[in-house]
């Protein structure tokens, strides 16, 4: 015990204004590596990894125990090998994720480039989907962001038609040409439809209703893993309308919620206080380590 004071002493004399800056140079690394990867779906088990990952490096540096610094020693070169492996998946997703340029601007809460324009176009999305809902015809709708969707939409038909509900309903009503495939809207205009979009290969084996999913929600899931659009589904089986972002669906939500969902995506952030920020920064921090239990 007189030994740890004693560090935690010796570390009270060496902070100064350098170790601050040291610090939060750290700490904003921290952040954009967790808010990269906190769609991840091992994040739970990140988060404990992190969580024992701490209170080890604590143990080692602060505590004299002989026994366990050999065992960490030891164990730690086989870890460097393993954690790669076990996360391989998510380290390439959370690299592709940060390779992507537009990407950034979400991380300083800019709005997306034509937000102004695809504001005006939610309404007439919503409706749509109601509609398309009530009458149990399918339908994949996708909203872009920052990132381009150029290559997705080389693959359907291309339109550059005006947003409407009556224009959906034609495109989505069964056994049409164009009914089957996503339609992508861009800059507030449907640029394609009948577009083919990614699978996703997750939840295939899980005891979740994810393993239920058709390949509607499958694309938009997929999509949503592969860019940052946001991507509507209406199931043909059941009526019910879901929304894929970040890579999560969310399932059986409302029309009202649906256009809360939507105006949240491309609404104007407001300038927040520099205190703000930081206070929102160690909150994320701490609803990432305790899995999202602090309200």
């Amino acid at each position: 015990m007189q030994q740890l004071i004693s560090e935690l002493l010796f570390l009270g004399q060496r902070f100064n204004r350098v170790s601050v800056i040291d610090i939060l140079l750290v700490a904003s690394i921290f952040f954009v590596i967790l808010r990269f990867i906190r769609s991840s779906q091992a994040n739970t088990l990140l988060r404990g990894t992190i969580t024992i990952f701490i209170i080890i490096a604590l143990l080692y540096v602060l505590v004299d125990l002989p026994a366990f610094t050999w065992l960490i020693g030891n164990i730690l070169p086989v870890l460097l090998i393993v954690i790669p492996v076990v996360y391989a998946p998510e380290i390439r997703r959370a690299f592709e994720r940060m390779g992507r340029v537009q990407s950034i601007h979400d991380l300083f809460a800019s709005a997306p480039p034509h937000a102004e324009e695809m504001n005006q176009v939610i309404d007439a999305v919503v409706t749509a989907c109601s509609m398309l809902a009530a009458r149990n015809h399918g339908a994949l709708i996708v909203m872009q962001r920052y990132d381009d969707l150029e290559k997705f939409i080389e693959t359907g038909v291309y339109l550059n038609a005006v947003v409407s509900p009556e224009l959906l309903l034609q495109i989505f009503y069964p056994n049409t040409p164009l009914h089957d495939g996503a339609v992508i809207i861009r800059k507030g205009r449907i640029e394609a439809a009948a577009c083919v979009m990614p699978l996703s290969s997750r939840n295939v084996l899980d005891k979740t209703p994810g393993r239920s999913m058709g390949l509607r929600h499958r694309a938009a899931l997929g999509t949503s893993e592969a860019n940052d659009s946001i991507t509507v589904v209406v199931s043909e089986e059941s009526g019910t309308i879901s929304v894929a972002f970040e890579g999560k669906i969310t399932r059986e939500i409302s029309s009202e919620r649906l256009k809360s969902m939507l105006e949240n995506v491309y609404e104007q952030p407001e300038e927040t206080p520099f205190m703000q920020r930081v206070g929102k920064f160690f909150d994320f921090i701490e609803k990432f380590l305790l899995g999202g239990e602090k309200k």
